[in-house]
């Protein structure tokens, strides 16, 4: 699968790459006070088999997390399409990683972090390269995986050179031409929080509504949630939004699962992780049609890949 079939439909599922968008919420989301545009390669980047650098190294507290439970495998005995990650290409270059990156019984697909975002792909304009996307596509293939923002946080439409120039009929237009290159590609309008009620869920709802109503393919919805400890939604919340956008005809998938934490971890913080994972699973296995994709200490697993009491968070969401 080269990156070239797949890049119209890319513009669709990500329309804003950091170095074109003033504001990125992808850099941290709910509750983030840090930078508000990420670069190519920022280690924000949500991932949830964390890089060597991610993530902390102590994983006491919660639960001991069984080595025999394999999630994409669980997902699926659950009903669900798959359970899977994010990566980038730096952390390609690490053996272990890739090791437990390619286990097709804990991840079925692959979200790419940064390489085929506009300023990875297009970094002057007119100048293409397709290098890094097609490492992380060619991985995807090699091991059977799939592969997989438009407003603000008050629902008005973002401003950016396509909204500026086009309006919002770029979004169908971007759809469209996706569906032209890619007739079998899976079309996704992915957002960050819009994982609960609120004025941004509903104008994205009403997005999708339009874009079925004019004939665009739209195939999913995609949740980011970023989420910190002890302040993600309550799971009939999460459960409710879900079901509000499936009850459109279109899929939802949890595309960049991280739950973070304040450093160092405790503890308590770590148990409240567990617990928070397990609400936002248990929401997602009780909706028809949401599946997943899965920084720092947000990741399941540590810096040393070991798992942590977060992992029995997501067994548990599953009923395993």
């Amino acid at each position: 699968m080269k990156l070239t079939a797949t890049l119209a439909s890319l513009v669709a599922l990500v329309p804003f790459a950091a170095a074109q968008s003033a504001v990125w919420g992808q850099c941290g989301g709910i509750g983030w006070t840090g930078p508000t545009t990420c670069a190519t390669g920022s280690a924000s980047a949500p991932s949830s088999v964390p890089s060597q650098s991610s993530s902390p190294t102590s994983t006491a507290g919660g639960s001991s997390p069984s080595s025999s439970v394999k999630l994409h495998t669980l997902a699926k005995s659950k009903g669900k399409l798959y359970f899977g990650t994010a990566t980038d290409n730096p952390e390609l270059t690490d053996t272990a990683y890739v090791s437990g990156l390619s286990d097709g019984t804990m991840f079925g697909q692959i979200t790419p972090g940064n390489s085929m975002k506009w300023d990875a792909t297009e970094p002057s304009r007119g100048t293409f390269t397709f290098t890094q996307g097609d490492a992380i596509a060619s991985l995807a293939k090699k091991n059977g995986q799939l592969l997989r923002e438009p407003f603000n946080d008050d629902g008005t439409w973002r401003t950016d050179v396509f909204y500026n120039t086009l309006g919002i009929s770029y979004v169908s237009i971007a759809l469209n031409s996706a569906r032209t290159a890619d007739p079998n590609a899976k079309l996704y309008i992915n957002d960050y929080n819009v994982e609960s009620p609120g004025a941004k869920s509903t104008a994205l709802q009403n997005l999708v509504k339009s874009l079925k109503s004019s004939g665009a393919p739209i195939d999913g919805v995609g949740l980011q949630a970023h989420f910190i400890v002890g302040e993600v939604p309550s799971q009939a919340s999460l459960q409710q939004n879900m079901e509000a956008f499936t009850a459109l005809g279109v899929e939802v998938a949890i595309t960049e699962l991280d739950i973070r934490m304040t450093l160092p971890s405790t503890t308590a913080l770590l148990t409240q992780q567990e617990k928070d994972y397990q609400t936002v699973i248990a929401a997602c296995a009780a909706v028809q049609g949401c599946t997943f994709s899965g920084q720092g200490a947000a990741c399941p697993w540590d810096a040393n890949l070991v798992k942590k009491p977060a992992f029995t968070g997501i067994a548990d969401g599953f009923g395993a």
